[in-house]
């Protein structure tokens, strides 16, 4: 999104072009030198590209019929554009006082080899309010120029062909990566590798359900081959297995795009608060003696090793004849059944001396804590629980060091770390397993085929499991309803790509792009 400066920015260069302009004649003459801009039907857009606050360099961009025209215009080029996809420092002047706006690069990117496949321009100039206001402005002034509305850029890219939905989608997402593995994942999204991946289905299906028809039309007339239905029942049998394992992908790239969630729970005053801010190293939370000082979820975003995790401290669990503590409660409970990892933070001085009591007592705990439709007898999912044994300075060297011994020796217990939030003693160790733990839960986005990194793609593919289910259950009976179980799985697969039906969620794809992209 736009900074709040280049939103005032924004809003000054629309209403000069709404003031100023009216509306276009169907055909229209520049009034640089007489020449023509463009049709008022094949409309050229406009937006700044770049710029987070004041910076050096800011890139305007311009995309449609009229760019040549603009560029000529404000550039000051009498003759021929300059060569394409190369930087050309020229005066930027406006097209109808001819007063110099700035001094900076120009380059000129003819259709069809642009980003969106139509005649491009782009301004690299001075990163200021002011400039960037004029030269905005001096676009607006432009017969046949608008602002460009949010993602419009990539949308003309799309339906020009340059890009796929899937690969708008990683485009979108790579935008907004915040850490390394969610570069990494929408770079490769945006590769086009999940596109290539649908488009090889969405082509044997339809090499299926061409069969499926051949043999509906045709076989009567006994020119169809002896086995064809045969072989779609195995090629839908092979489709069905690979849509299963592909959804069966425990949500790692979903996880991954969005962030895990990663809930501090336990007892209060074990310092799960205290561990907010450690991890943060911020005072996120306020930290004290009293029992129940945190009431409410208190989250913060975090970066662990790479991958993006939310972080949510909770409240105390505990029975309170308090209404407000006892919202607090529910809430942390609802935030732990929501959890891709909880740590169940626990006051190691409450623990038992005796190792097998101490591992009853964390188990005891663990139960406490656990959703209730999760809590099996003995053995807990050690990938979404981690037990942190906090205030080990409270405890002498020689029975910390009995403790972890002994701890680790016990069969069946649930991963553990001790630390320190208070000198930060075993936090290193701890940010170890914490990063092992949240990589398991997103995987490696580089290695593997392809995964789902969008609820839309996963309900779409459960569609087309299901209508292929539909081509098993009346393959027998009635072979056209079995073919429209083939068609409709198509279309699902269609609606991911943009091939079929896209038309409906385009808006909701682009409308997160930033205004310039």
């Amino acid at each position: 999104m736009l900074p709040s400066v280049y939103h005032g920015i924004w809003r000054a260069a629309v209403h000069t072009l709404r003031t100023s302009r009216g509306t276009p004649p169907r055909r229209f003459l520049s009034s640089c030198d007489g020449l023509p801009v463009g049709l008022a039907d094949a409309e050229t857009i406009f937006a700044l590209s770049s710029g987070h606050g004041r910076c050096g360099v800011a890139v305007v961009r311009a995309s449609g019929p009229a760019s040549a025209t603009v560029l000529r215009c404000m550039a000051g080029l009498t003759r021929s554009l300059p060569p394409p996809r190369t930087a050309l420092l020229r005066s930027i002047t406006d097209p109808q006082s001819k007063e110099v706006l700035d001094r900076g690069l120009v380059l000129w990117f003819p259709a069809p080899h642009s980003f969106t496949g139509e005649d491009c321009v782009e301004f690299h100039i001075h990163g200021g309010p002011a400039v960037i206001t004029a030269v905005l402005q001096a676009l607006g002034s432009v017969p046949g120029m608008r602002p460009a509305e949010a993602g419009e850029f990539t949308r003309r890219a799309f339906q020009a062909g340059k890009l796929g939905l899937t690969e708008v989608e990683g485009l979108g997402d790579l935008i907004h990566a915040e850490t390394e593995a969610q570069r990494r994942q929408a770079l490769r999204q945006m590769s086009g590798e999940l596109g290539h991946l649908y488009q090889d289905w969405s082509y044997r299906l339809k090499r299926c359900l061409a069969h499926v028809e051949a043999f509906i039309d045709f076989s009567e007339d006994e020119l169809i081959e002896d086995g064809v239905l045969n072989q779609v029942d195995r090629s839908v049998c092979d489709l069905q297995a690979e849509i299963e394992r592909h959804l069966k992908d425990e949500r790692r790239g979903e996880r991954l795009r969005s962030g895990v969630h990663v809930v501090i729970a336990g007892a209060t005053n074990a310092g799960k608060s205290s561990l907010l801010n450690t991890l943060c190293q911020r005072p996120a939370a306020i930290v004290s003696p009293i029992a129940g000082t945190t009431r409410d979820v208190v989250e913060t975003a975090l970066d662990i090793g790479g991958f993006p995790v939310l972080l949510s401290d909770t409240a105390g669990l505990r029975e309170s004849p308090d209404l407000v503590e006892r919202e607090g409660v529910r809430r942390a409970r609802e935030r732990v059944e929501q959890a891709d990892l909880t740590l169940v933070v626990v006051d190691c001085t409450n623990l038992p001396s005796d190792a097998q009591q101490a591992s009853a007592f964390l188990q005891e705990h663990l139960r406490s804590v656990l959703p209730s439709q999760e809590q099996p007898e003995t053995v807990f999912p050690a990938n979404r629980f981690l037990l942190v044994l906090n205030k080990t300075d409270l405890l002498p060297q020689e029975q910390k060091l009995k403790l972890d011994g002994e701890l680790r020796q016990v069969s069946g217990l649930s991963p553990f770390c001790l630390i320190s939030c208070h000198n930060n003693e075993g936090l290193q160790d701890f940010l170890t397993v914490l990063h092992s733990h949240v990589k398991t839960l997103c995987g490696d986005p580089l290695s593997g085929a392809p995964t789902l990194t969008q609820a839309r793609h996963r309900a779409h593919l459960q569609q087309c499991f299901a209508a292929l289910a539909q081509y098993q259950q009346y393959r027998d009976i009635d072979l056209a309803l079995a073919a429209e179980g083939v068609r409709l799985a198509l279309t699902s697969l269609g609606r991911i790509t943009g091939r079929v039906g896209a038309e409906e969620i385009l808006d909701i794809i682009f409308k997160d792009f930033c205004i310039g992209k």
